[in-house]
């Protein structure tokens, strides 16, 4: 017993040394790469947020479902899970590193013994042997098993925010197809009620043929006009179905009943106003963002272990145990030993070995800084850009809502004028066209709308994923 206690106080005394020197550099964050006037730009427009997720921004019930159907269905998430599992366990097994490991061996031996000769003698014999040890446990004084360990914890923590970033671009993309398969389905609409109107002017123009009022070439144009506007509603057809498949594709099974008919532009499928309480800090907070940082004290860990490669390491071993010539004496009058020995290692010539893995390690560390600072200037860029939209569109939207109301106007008094006879056919055709093309801008403003809306909340890392998250 006084033994066990012995080699238990030599295994408690290097726990307690271990922790010593630490060769890795002290981590501190990049500036942001960002110019503060253009900083500053976005907190005059961005004040404080608060953390929205999708359901806050999503407007529809039907899109909501949907979204969180690919959250579960969706292959690129179950790809991001796996790789979480993958460094969970990395980081389990850089972890145990940092303890002893204890192990228990046994064995027994039984037989007998026989002479060759005439009177052959026998003898019989047993024993029994028992330990427990400590195997190879390394005295990390340079901190090398930490940081490794130090590094697998940020690169599980990585492997979670690149998951989170995954989900946010899955279900905004998922409501930019919406958006645009709504979008499909109101041009739809346009042209085949344009092939409709259009149509009734062509038999007008055909009865005034007839009547000796209108020309040939009368007849024609308004023939022209009716065949564009199927050509345009075929278009809007295909588009529709491929707006379908692409929806399949990302949500990863087949879509719910009733989507098609679901999807529409009005009412709003998202909130159309961004939030008056944010500010241009939430953008470090972005899952992408956050896995860059991830990755950079990951890469400033691994300097410490490069840098640990130049020091002696020591490992220890130690076992105590008790052997027996008899099976039923082990416990009870079985002889006990034990040992301990340490083992030292250390370095001399490596043809450069180590040099060049330290100056590895200190390339990826700046490589993860260059990483880091391009993400935080993507993000920025990114919001700067959609709010650059988002506070234009309203304008746009004005100056098309008149510009359609002008050419549906002039198109009835162009219709008019040529059922008396003042205008030819082709003033008709030309309003015709004009009302067409506004509408049609309309649509696609409205769509642009909705689908900036979707990239701001993308660029300012929305919580797409689970509201719980």
């Amino acid at each position: 017993m006084k033994t066990l206690m012995r080699i238990s106080m030599l295994t408690v005394s290097a726990l307690a040394v271990t922790a010593c020197t630490n060769l890795a550099p002290i981590y501190e964050r990049p500036d942001v790469p960002v110019p503060p006037v253009i900083q500053a730009q976005l907190d005059s427009r961005l004040d404080n947020v608060t953390a929205l997720t999708w359901q806050d921004v999503v407007q529809s019930e039907e899109l909501e479902s949907l979204i969180a159907l690919a959250l579960q269905e969706n292959r690129d998430l179950r790809i991001a899970a796996a790789n979480i599992e993958i460094a969970r366990a990395q980081y389990g097994i850089s972890r145990s590193a940092l303890l002893p490991s204890v192990a228990v061996a046994g064995g027994a031996t039984i037989g007998d013994t026989f002479d060759s000769t005439p009177a052959a003698s026998q003898t019989y014999a047993e024993g029994a042997r028992a330990n427990v040890g400590v195997t190879s446990y390394e005295l990390d004084l340079f901190s090398r098993v930490r940081n490794q360990n130090e590094a697998a914890l940020q690169s599980w923590l990585a492997t979670i925010e690149g998951k989170r970033s995954a989900e946010i671009a899955i279900a905004s993309t998922v409501a930019q197809l919406w958006v645009q398969l709504a979008t499909d389905k109101a041009l739809l609409d346009l042209a085949e009620e344009t092939v409709r109107v259009q149509g009734e002017s062509l038999d007008l123009t055909r009865e005034l043929l007839n009547a000796g009022v209108a020309t040939e070439l009368d007849t024609r144009r308004a023939s022209t006009s009716v065949e564009t506007a199927r050509a345009q509603a075929a278009q809007s057809k295909a588009q529709i179905r491929q707006d379908l498949n692409a929806l399949r594709f990302v949500v990863g099974t087949d879509l719910p009943p009733g989507i098609l008919e679901a999807a529409t532009l009005s009412p709003e499928p998202v909130l159309l106003q961004a939030p008056s309480s944010l500010n241009s800090d939430v953008l470090i907070n972005r899952p992408d963002v956050l896995q860059a940082e991830y990755a950079l004290i990951a890469a400033n860990a691994n300097i410490g272990v490069a840098r640990a490669a130049f020091y002696p390491s020591i490992s220890l071993t130690g076992e105590i145990g008790a052997i027996s010539t008899d099976l039923g004496d082990l416990v009870g009058d079985a002889g006990t030993g034990w040992s301990f020995g340490p083992s030292i290692s250390l370095p001399i010539f490596d043809n450069g070995q180590r040099q060049a893995n330290l100056e590895a390690s200190q390339a990826q560390r700046d490589l993860a800084v260059a990483q880091y600072e391009q993400a935080i200037q993507t993000a920025f860029q990114e919001t700067a850009d959609a709010l650059a939209v988002a506070e234009t569109i309203d304008e746009r939207l004005s100056a098309l809502t008149q510009l359609e109301e002008d050419t549906s106007v002039t198109l009835e008094l162009s219709q008019e004028r040529f059922r008396v006879g003042v205008d030819d056919y082709l003033s008709v055709l030309d309003a015709q066209q004009s009302a067409f093309d506004a509408s049609r801008q309309l649509i696609n403003a409205q769509r642009d709308q909705a689908i900036n809306q979707v990239t701001l909340f993308q660029a300012l890392g929305v919580n797409f994923g689970t509201p719980d998250q």
